[in-house]
């Protein structure tokens, strides 16, 4: 939601359980290292980082220097847990003498399990110990070459009350690679980090608020209809809970914005967010809900229950379930898989088959597969996918830009052929289908889905050709032939096609150009939007944007 008419608004925990307990009582201990921050005592090369032993995912994995005793993997679990079991999904270089080890501060260890007869495979220990940090010491490999674990798995529970201390993917762990081939800005990676920490800051100061008490926190948005709008929420609780680790706030933050959705319902969906608040902190023009803030909010309440945990003040997952369900309710068109404008609109209104392109969020679609394992979402993936593909085809074949509003969804799909809800440029690359390439290219980087990679590149080649390579010359909005609408330079515009670079293996340079550029720009503290993009592409171009 870029700016949205006044008149259409009027329409509408797991138990620490006694290390003395039968190992069948033991079941309710669930897996509690996914996702969380590992070290290890070397890597064969960058491609078998230790963070992979703990993606979830059997397909990739930690692999140690080849030919040297000891070597040691460790997970930090954010906090003191109660360890019950620890399985070992080897690779073939396995350990045949090795320890499982246990310790409060990282420093003194107390061993679980020994062996000196491992044979690889999958080892699945049942063990008796308590720490923050569990590790795997190998002193004898089983082959000539290191020690590799596809997945290193602890399960345990919490000792303490409440959310718990932890935070399992901090800024800056870099837990969740990108895909083989993508790119990220020339540098050191601790210098791109605290340029995303420095940018945040300042943003911090510029738009995060406590006002109107009741414990609420929101993001103020000055260059909107009103001060409090959705997509700012949004924005703000998927920012706060990725810079979890780097911002001590950012839990404070986030449960502020978290009560300040509870309080503000929709008035058609109570499990959404109204879309827009006055300067009393109360909903206004009908309260109805947003789809784009919506789409954000239920990926922020997924991100902290993955950084957190869910069993302090508020049940992220708990909530991300029932607003993702909602979304799917009210703001879905059932019969296109397409997302609707809000849940304001409803079958046989005029607005029924348009959708908005920037609420196009595909790594969106595919976390809340994976949080609620319903099959609807691929479905609605596949369904956004296929309209950029024949979008960026059909009608703009040189350049690829997506319009700001599609409509006809329910028959052929085409750019809004004027004003249909903002503005007369709804069928060009505006105000907000600018967001498009970093919202296609998220998912590029994170998934390495061959239909993202082809519509960001296609993206990326016409700009950087356009431009001739230099930032600078990024305008303000494209008819979708590539004909300028407005001169000048706004962050809206030019930062997300940084994302869409780091697809290129050759755009090393232009990437570097962008960023540069990003860099360079102070904030505008009258436009949290501009600001609040460049700051969530600055925090996917430094590699710090993860899927939950």
């Amino acid at each position: 939601m870029r700016r949205r008419s006044v008149s259409l608004l009027g329409l509408a925990g797991l138990l620490a359980l006694p290390l003395t307990v039968l190992p069948q009582a033991q079941a309710a201990d669930g897996l509690v290292s996914t996702g969380k921050a590992v070290t290890a005592s070397s890597v064969e090369t960058s491609a078998f980082g230790p963070g992979l032993a703990v993606d979830g995912s059997a397909a990739t994995r930690w692999a140690s220097l080849e030919g040297v005793d000891p070597q040691w993997i460790r997970i930090d679990l954010g906090a003191n847990h109660t360890i019950s079991r620890v399985k070992l999904n080897w690779e073939g270089a396995y350990g045949k003498t090795y320890k499982i080890q246990t310790s409060a501060d990282g420093s003194t260890w107390s061993d679980v399990y020994s062996t000196t007869a491992g044979d690889g495979a999958t080892d699945d220990l049942t063990v008796s110990g308590s720490g923050r940090y569990v590790r795997m010491y190998g002193t004898g490999r089983g082959t000539a070459y290191g020690y590799s674990l596809w997945e290193f798995e602890v399960y345990g529970a919490p000792t303490g009350t409440g959310g718990g201390g932890g935070t399992a993917v901090p800024f800056g762990s870099h837990l969740r690679p990108y895909a083989a081939g993508t790119l990220k800005p020339s540098g050191s990676q601790a210098t791109l980090d605290q340029k995303v920490v420095d940018y945040y800051n300042r943003w911090k100061s510029a738009f995060v608020r406590q006002n109107c008490g009741n414990g609420w926190y929101q993001i103020i948005s000055p260059d909107a209809d009103h001060p409090y709008v959705a997509e700012a929420q949004g924005y703000g609780m998927v920012v706060a809970a990725t810079m979890a680790g780097a911002d001590p706030d950012a839990k404070k933050i986030f449960d502020g914005l978290v009560k300040w959705k509870i309080d503000h319902p929709s008035a058609i969906n109570p499990n959404l967010l109204a879309a827009e608040q006055d300067v009393n902190c109360r909903s206004v023009n009908g309260g109805d809900g947003a789809t784009d803030g919506d789409m954000d909010v239920a990926y922020g309440l997924l991100l902290a229950d993955k950084q957190w945990g869910s069993t302090g003040t508020y049940n992220y997952k708990d909530l991300a379930l029932k607003h993702i369900a909602a979304i799917k309710k009210d703001e879905l068109n059932p019969t296109t898989k397409l997302l609707k404008l809000g849940d304001w609109s409803s079958s046989g209104d005029q607005y029924y088959y348009i959708t908005r392109t920037s609420d196009w969020m595909v790594d969106h679609f595919r976390a809340f597969r994976t949080a609620s394992g319903d099959t609807t979402w691929d479905a609605v993936r596949t369904a956004h996918q296929t309209q950029i593909s024949r979008l960026q085809s059909t009608y703009a074949s040189g350049t690829g830009l997506l319009p700001d509003f599609v409509v006809d969804t329910n028959t052929t799909p085409k750019p809004a052929p004027g004003q249909v809800l903002e503005d007369p440029n709804d069928g060009a690359y505006w105000w907000n289908a600018c967001r498009t390439p970093w919202r296609i290219a998220d998912d590029a980087v994170t998934s390495g889905d061959a239909t993202s990679l082809a519509a960001a590149r296609k993206l990326n080649s016409w700009i950087k050709t356009k431009t001739g390579g230099d930032p600078n010359k990024i305008a303000i909005g494209y008819k979708l032939n590539g004909t300028q609408i407005s001169a000048g330079s706004e962050a809206a515009f030019f930062a997300p096609f940084a994302v869409a670079a780091m697809t290129d293996s050759g755009s090393q340079a232009w990437l570097d150009a962008l960023w540069n550029k990003m860099l360079a720009t102070p904030i505008d503290t009258s436009s949290y939007f501009s600001a609040s993009i460049q700051l969530q592409v600055m925090i996917t171009a430094s590699g710090n944007h993860w899927v939950p």
